[in-house]
């Protein structure tokens, strides 16, 4: 097609006024009706590139011929034509002369448009909106890039390549459940990031960020970080945009701040609403009624994970700068919009990326078949996030047999799905399991991909995790140093995998006892992540976390709690005073505090903590009942005997009915209410409870696990108070003898 710049004896290419990673877009000669217009080409892809992405890729295309052709409204890009020419895809459109928003603010150093052509284009954004929702179709990719101003002063909207038909829902989740990028950080929805019903208001959402970005300069939440931008959406309401720009009119400010409503039922009704309110507020009219009607779209898709919480994809999801979009070499004044995928300079994916060619010899499997297996693991995937591990391991485990059926066992789907067997294995406590489905993995993907992978190290660096949760800190070493140093040499020391890697390996050497080196090299993660993330990015306080629990470990327990505090400060305000992570960095705090003989400040707190978490999560939940433990031990290092006796023995009970008698937490419980018995100088009931304890332990852990040790230690101090003195002698030397041949033991 290049070679004769001529596209089915009518499309004459002249000049290429935008190009990206899989397409461009050229300013053409439409010589059978003697006009010029722009052509929206989609490069040809080798028998070397994913078959099936470029099938969804080929649809995608096709369906935004299809969207756009439909409309057929001033404010929205006109299509003329579509076909293909030489294997080839093309889109016509009309040539548009002007700049997109983006480059209007760019033009303008990110300095605000004047106050006039702010409101000027939200009223005409507004009437495109309003007509595309009428048509049943949701945009779902409205940003800067995306909203052109012509010369003339008409705005138009452009770019339909992700949009929403109201009666083809199923269809779209097909071209988005293949992991093509859906939807830009900055101005998406909160019900678009979590994954939950989606529909015209969203497309209002989105406009609101836009017309914050061209009134103040900025987007709403002008952050480099993806996570950061995306919890902003969901949780932080946005500064008036007064308080950035006084001038700005008072009604544009409670307009805009209306549709960045947190729910869609807090928004304009619809755009048509939106519109009447702008031009209201335009002339100084009366204040409008919203009326009770509402678009007639077809029922929103409805996907599974809670509004509450962030998608997996948001953890390796990057933010990119605001309001940027396709930036054409030679910039010419003419110019179409284009989807992320045409704007990111990106090439096609790697087979690992998505969905690679079938191996040979295998019949190649429908693209609804892939589709369908696709949408069905990132189901399991949702379980998984909402906490359902053994749903989600069932479903990966059908996926799996299906992907292993129709692609092959080494198929980087097949893997894919295995991998997260493993991860649903290593989260239901069935750790051995996890680490032979782990290694699996491992292996093949070191066949098919590479030792050096980044797929091939995840799956390793899992293994280490496994093998860590099962004791054999040695080994899990061995491994997490393998990992970091190809992911060093692959991705250099500052990548996001590469300090994750670190920052596993050093909580692995304080189990190994290598308390200098794990806060040494904890130490450096956490220079490194505030350097590259921030000081209140989750990544760098969970390190920052460790770091306090090997000081704690190291004696040094006035750092460990102000470290504690740093978290626990930070959390509150980055993810909320109620988060769990929060409220486990609180609990850490009372045990510093109690460390350092300050008891009553710990009572104080675990009380509250016992009052928050109640109210949070309730009062039988893990958590309270661990703020209640805390309660009962500080008021016992507070000689309040009875009262912490009383406490231990209510939470002792408790556990037992909802965790069970052999359960860990139980037997801590167990444990303080024969503590708080020898106290108050009861040593027989005393000596029943540790001998509970230490035989829960024996049965669970094995005799000669420390903690069984530790338990027959305690018995035999018990004894030993009893005037006992021959048995408590005896047991002191059995439990010698264990722990001498504990250490003595290759194991």
């Amino acid at each position: 097609m290049a070679d004769t710049r001529l596209i089915q004896s009518r499309y004459r290419l002249l000049e290429r006024i935008g190009r990206g990673g899989m397409g461009e877009v050229w300013r053409a000669q439409d010589e059978s009706l003697g006009r010029h217009v722009a052509v929206k080409c989609l490069k040809p892809m080798g028998p070397q590139h994913d078959q099936a992405f470029t099938r969804v890729l080929r649809e995608r295309f096709r369906r935004e011929a299809r969207v756009a052709a439909s409309l057929q409204h001033r404010g929205v890009t006109v299509v003329h034509d579509f076909g293909e020419h030489e294997g080839v895809l093309y889109l016509v459109m009309e040539l548009l002369d002007g700049r997109n928003l983006s480059q209007l603010l760019d033009e303008n150093k990110q300095s605000p448009l004047p106050v006039d052509d702010v409101v000027d284009i939200a009223e005409q954004v507004a009437d495109a909106l309003g007509y595309t929702h009428q048509q049943g179709i949701v945009h779902r990719d409205l940003k800067p890039a995306n909203i052109m101003r012509l010369t003339d002063g008409t705005v138009k909207i452009c770019d339909f390549g992700i949009a929403r038909l109201g009666h083809d829902i199923g269809f779209t989740s097909r071209l988005t459940g293949t992991g093509i990028a859906m939807g830009t950080p900055h101005y998406m929805s909160p019900e678009q990031i979590s994954g939950g019903q989606v529909d015209h208001r969203s497309d209002l959402y989105s406009l609101g960020c836009v017309l914050y970005e061209i009134a103040t300069g900025a987007p709403p939440f002008d952050l480099d970080d993806s996570w950061a931008v995306l919890v902003g959406h969901r949780d932080t309401q946005p500064r008036p945009l007064r308080t950035h720009r006084a001038e700005l009119p008072g009604f544009f400010d409670r307009v805009v701040l209306e549709l960045l409503a947190k729910t869609p039922d807090e928004r304009p009704v619809d755009a048509g609403d939106l519109r009447h309110r702008i031009a209201v507020g335009r002339t100084g009219g009366q204040p409008y009624l919203p009326p009770t009607g509402q678009v007639p779209l077809a029922p929103p898709a409805l996907v599974m994970p809670s509004a509450r919480q962030l998608p997996g994809w948001a953890g390796s999801m990057t933010g990119g700068r605001p309001a940027v979009g396709l930036r054409p070499a030679a910039v010419t004044g003419h110019f179409t919009g284009l989807t992320g995928q045409w704007t990111t300079g990106a090439g096609p994916r790697t087979p690992a990326d998505g969905l690679p060619p079938v191996r040979a010899g295998r019949p190649t499997p429908s693209p609804e078949l892939l589709s369908v297996l696709a949408s069905r693991h990132s189901a399991g995937l949702n379980l998984g996030r909402l906490g359902h591990w053994e749903e989600a391991g069932e479903v990966h485990r059908a996926v799996a047999a299906e992907r292993e059926h129709a692609l092959g066992p080494d198929h980087p789907d097949t893997l894919a799905s295995r991998y997260e067997i493993g991860f649903s294995l290593s989260r239901t406590g069935r750790a051995a399991d996890a680490l032979r489905e782990f290694d699996r993995v491992a292996g093949a993907r070191e066949r098919v991909l590479g030792p050096d992978h980044p797929d091939t190290l995840a799956a390793r660096q899992e293994s280490a995790y496994v093998l860590g949760r099962l004791g054999r800190h040695f080994e899990a070493h061995q491994v997490y140093a393998e990992v970091l140093a190809s992911r060093e040499r692959t991705m250099g020391p500052d990548h996001p995998d590469t300090l994750r890697c670190r920052h596993n390996l050093a909580f692995n050497m304080g189990r190994l006892g290598r308390l200098e080196d794990s806060y040494r090299m904890a130490r450096e993660v956490v220079a490194a992540r505030t350097r590259l993330l921030g000081a209140d990015h989750p990544d760098t306080l969970v390190t920052l976390y460790e770091v306090a629990y090997t000081l704690g470990r190291l004696g040094r327990w006035p750092e460990a709690l102000q470290a504690y505090r740093e978290v626990a400060r930070a959390r509150a305000r980055s993810l909320g005073a109620d988060h769990p992570d929060t409220l486990a960095a609180r609990y850490e705090v009372g045990i510093g505090l109690g460390r350092l003989g300050r008891s009553e400040e710990a009572l104080e707190l675990y009380r509250s903590l016992v009052a928050d978490r109640t109210r949070v999560a309730g009062p039988e939940d893990p958590e309270t009942l661990r703020a209640r433990h805390g309660v009962g031990v500080n008021l016992g290092r507070l000689a309040r005997w009875e009262e912490a006796l009383a406490e231990a023995r209510e939470v002792c009970a408790i556990r037992e009915r909802v965790l069970g008698a052999d359960h860990p937490d139980t037997l801590v419980s167990h444990r303080e209410v024969a503590v708080g018995l020898g106290w108050l100088g009861r040593w027989s009931e005393a000596l029943t409870a540790y001998r509970t304890v230490a035989g829960a332990r024996e049965r669970s852990l094995g005799a000669g696990h420390p903690d069984a040790l530790a338990a027959r230690n305690d018995e035999a101090h018990c004894l030993e108070q009893l005037g006992r003195g021959p048995e408590a002698v005896e047991l002191y030397r059995q439990v010698a003898a264990a722990r001498r041949d504990r250490q003595l033991s290759p194991g």
